[in-house]
C-alpha cells in the first residue's frame, strides 16, 4: 500500500473516492475479504469444536497449509483451498463478479 501522507479528508465524499485517488481500492477489498474469510473459517471451527489438525486432516493437506488460510494476512491461497476449507467446517463459497 502506498505510504501515507496528510491529507484533507474534506475534499473527498466517500471512503472509495479517497481509496480510488490513492489507486489502493482494490487491494484494500481483497485484503478485507480475505480477512473475513479467514475469520469466519476460524468461528466455524471453534462452533464445531475442531482443531487445526483434525480440519487439516478433513482438508486432506498439513497444518501449515491451513495456517495461511486462516492468516488474514496471507493473500495466496487457491479458490479450491478456500471452498475445501468451507465445506469442512459445513459452509460453502462463493464468488461472484460485479
Amino acid at each position: 500500500m502506498s505510504d501515507i501522507r496528510p491529507r484533507d479528508l474534506s475534499e473527498f465524499s466517500s471512503l472509495d473516492d479517497f481509496l480510488d485517488e490513492d489507486g489502493i481500492r482494490e487491494e484494500v477489498t481483497l485484503r478485507a475479504i480475505k480477512s473475513v474469510i479467514a475469520l469466519q473459517l476460524r468461528q466455524a471451527m471453534v462452533e464445531r469444536k475442531m482443531t487445526l489438525s483434525a480440519m487439516a486432516a478433513e482438508m486432506d493437506t498439513s497444518r501449515a497449509q491451513l495456517n495461511r488460510v486462516l492468516d488474514p494476512e496471507e493473500f495466496n491461497v487457491t479458490l479450491e483451498t478456500l471452498s475445501r476449507a468451507a465445506k469442512v467446517v459445513g459452509r460453502g463459497l462463493k464468488v461472484e463478479l460485479v
